[in-house]
């Protein structure tokens, strides 16, 4: 009877270390290759994943089959040539084992990443019902990454793509979908979104580790949190959130009360090295997992959590961005923000900004890195809510860029009036624009509103301001004999009123490089 169990045993070892092997043996691709997939038409198609070391794998696509070997780690990495439009096809993988993926499109493949205003849902942005009822697009494919933290660079995900129905897109970017719905109905191709947002998150946090660590001006973010991580004490932490709590029981229990607003919950402080705000590690957890799937580029809404450190992000943006393209090695691929929407309380008097000031830090990367574009909406924020709900405007002035830049489409405005140059002339400034194909004009014939001027004593006032050409608008001030700088929009919450007659909005600027608010302040 030993025996007999001894051979049961060593025959059900045997077929465990065979599945072992045979499972060890399979083929697979990361998340982002599944059903429905979309493929980036005319760019070189990477195609990679795990196989066996030494195991031959072969990738068909339509007319094309390519090879290779699975190297000593078990990757493996194959790239198809240019594919055009065209009907859906199956991707098949085979090694040991063959995978297929079933109706795979070609047609444009757009990142669509940054903090809340990215992630903020069609289901919570304006008119909800309708756009749900009418998301019937089969040929828009929606990819969706988990929120995740890392340490290190992650090789996957766990999503897969979806097709764009009333039932899948509620839950789903606002922002990117109104962007990738005005191409996919302009260009009449299938378009692929990736949505990767966080909400309340830095730029730090996606950029890449090498980036971060090789740019000496972003070092003391790294210092800060490195300290922060050395001297952290979960224990400690514990009992501060213990005492936290016991006061905010207290708390709530009389503002229900007394019939007021509970107060928020208290938040039990984490390891900081895990943090989502730490340097790189929503990089490493919700951006490395997808390179290098091609893709055309990415358009990106975020800077809230920056405003403050206008000054550093001139740097950290650039740097970010260039992290990607270095990891995609796909070469200066667009890129699209979204400038800061106008926010917070109005104010009376011309007065400094942290908010104007990150604006200006996203129109500098333009001039920083190629390739970048700023779509401007200081027209449709909302002074008590820094997530306004019209994000379809944001979404159709984003297509507004690409379409221009990258898809050549004749007869569309690429945005609104951005400043170019200023002359001084008997007391007063003579601001030129560049319009973009559409002259000035004022918001629905209302006075001209939004500039002010300032001296040499750097003070500033709200200036008188009229339009005297088609891209020309004359601002003075009878206090300011001897103007030297003009500002437009510079606020918080803007309020000028000059517009295309597109009526797109002009851009904030100023003429002046006076130090600001948050001219030193570089920590997070």
């Amino acid at each position: 009877m030993q025996r007999t169990l001894l051979r049961s045993v060593l025959s059900s070892a045997a077929v465990l270390l065979l599945a072992a092997g045979a499972a060890q043996a399979d083929v697979r691709l990361p998340a982002v290759f599944s059903d429905h997939m979309v493929l980036q038409r005319d760019s070189k198609l990477p195609v990679w994943g795990w196989a066996d070391a030494g195991e031959k794998v072969t990738v068909s696509f339509r007319d094309q089959t390519k090879s290779t070997t699975a190297g000593n780690d078990g990757t493996w990495k194959v790239t198809l040539d240019p594919v055009q439009v065209g009907d859906a096809s199956e991707l098949k993988v085979t090694g040991e084992n063959t995978v297929t993926f079933k109706d795979v499109l070609v047609g444009e493949v757009w990142v669509c990443s940054g903090q809340s205003n990215m992630g903020w849902t069609v289901n919570r942005s304006l008119d909800p019902d309708l756009e749900a009822a009418t998301a019937k697009f089969p040929n828009i494919r929606l990819f969706q990454v988990p929120l995740k933290t890392a340490t290190e660079p992650q090789d996957d995900v766990q999503a897969e793509w979806k097709h764009c129905t009333p039932e899948t897109i509620p839950n789903f970017t606002a922002v990117g979908y109104f962007f990738g719905r005005q191409l996919h109905q302009t260009l009449d191709v299938p378009v692929g979104l990736i949505m990767t947002a966080w909400g309340g998150t830095r730029a730090e946090a996606w950029t890449s580790p090498e980036a971060m660590a090789s740019t000496p001006e972003l070092k003391p973010i790294l210092d800060t949190w490195a300290k922060r991580s050395e001297t952290y004490d979960s224990e400690a932490a514990k009992k501060r959130y213990e005492a936290a709590m016991k006061r905010w029981e207290d708390q709530a229990a009389a503002a229900r009360k007394a019939g007021k607003p509970v107060p928020r919950r208290p938040q039990m402080q984490g390891n900081p090295r895990t943090d989502r705000h730490h340097p790189s590690n929503l990089y490493n957890a919700m951006v490395a997992p997808l390179v290098p799937y091609a893709i055309r580029g990415g358009i990106w809404y975020q800077g809230e959590s920056n405003a403050g450190r206008a000054y550093q992000y001139r740097t950290l943006m650039p740097t970010m961005i260039t992290s990607w393209r270095d990891a995609w090695d796909q070469g200066d691929f667009p890129f699209y923000m979204v400038q800061l929407a106008n926010f917070r309380e109005i104010k009376d008097q011309p007065v400094e900004s942290d908010w104007a000031e990150l604006r200006e830090a996203q129109m500098m990367t333009i001039d920083a890195i190629p390739n970048v574009g700023v779509a401007c909406i200081t027209d449709i924020g909302a002074a008590k809510d820094i997530h306004p709900k019209d994000k379809q405007n944001v979404g159709k002035r984003l297509a507004r860029l690409a379409l221009v830049n990258d898809y050549g489409m004749d007869g569309i405005t690429k945005q609104g009036p951005t400043y170019r140059s200023l002359d001084i002339e008997a007391g007063k400034c003579v601001v030129h624009f560049d319009t973009h194909g559409s002259k000035l004009t004022t918001y629905y014939r209302e006075p001209l509103t939004g500039f002010a001027i300032a001296g040499a004593d750097k003070k500033w006032h709200w200036a008188q301001a009229k339009i005297t050409g088609p891209d020309t608008v004359e601002v003075w001030h009878p206090e300011v004999k001897e103007p030297l700088a003009v500002r437009y929009n510079w606020s918080d919450n803007p309020q000028g009123t000059l517009f295309s007659e597109m009526y797109l909005p002009a851009y904030p600027f100023r003429t002046d490089d006076w130090p600001g608010i948050t001219a030193s302040n570089v920590t997070p």
